[in-house]
């Protein structure tokens, strides 16, 4: 399968960052779309994951916090999954923060249970317990830049 990850820079990108996200969130893992879709879309730096037709197959978004940078929304079609294309979003959200931030940023995440192996293979670590977030259990999970 034929697919690359850009950042999502216009609106007609930015629809389709929104579309997977529905897909994923919304109707497959019944999160509400209030609690999906918030107050931080403007200032987040989004990223979409499409296949060989334009069509999104997965994206993710970070934004600056008061504690560093956090990452969130990391999304992979369903029927897509274990294929290389998160591996290859995360890859491509880290260079993207890499050009802009300074080496000791504090990068942080709220973690899916299923893809903490996918962040450990990024250096990423475990703080913590786990909790609920919209009803699926998450880690707290962190790195330096």
């Amino acid at each position: 399968m034929t697919y690359r990850v850009i950042p999502a820079t216009n609106e007609e990108l930015k629809q389709k960052v929104f579309a997977i996200r529905e897909e994923v969130f919304v109707v497959e893992q019944k999160v509400t779309a209030e609690e999906e879709f918030d107050e931080f879309e403007e200032e987040s730096h989004h990223f979409v994951a499409l296949d060989q037709n334009d069509d999104p197959i997965g994206s993710a978004r970070w934004r600056y916090t008061d504690k560093g940078i956090k990452l969130e929304r990391f999304t992979a079609k369903e029927s897509l999954r274990g294929k290389g294309i998160g591996t290859a979003i995360v890859k491509a959200v880290i260079e993207n923060i890499s050009q802009k931030a300074k080496a000791g940023t504090y990068l942080y995440m709220h973690a899916q249970l299923s893809a903490v192996p996918l962040y450990l293979k990024f250096g990423f670590e475990t703080k913590g317990d786990q909790f609920d977030e919209c009803g699926i259990m998450h880690y707290l999970m962190w790195r330096e830049l």
